[in-house]
């Protein structure tokens, strides 16, 4: 999982893609890593959106 995966996944286009994933690299630390994680099992276990998530 990473930042645009649990940023809105294919409702993103691929610019918006390819930003979130440099700000993860400018803004990447320990504390952001596991953010994204809880936010991957959130939306693993409650996501309304029949994706695939």
């Amino acid at each position: 999982s990473g930042l645009w995966q649990v940023s809105g996944r294919s409702n993103l286009d691929f610019k918006d893609m390819i930003k979130l994933d440099l700000q993860y690299i400018e803004e990447r630390s320990f504390r952001n890593d596991i953010k994204i994680c809880f936010k991957t099992v959130k939306l693993v276990l409650f996501s309304k959106d029949p994706g695939a998530y």
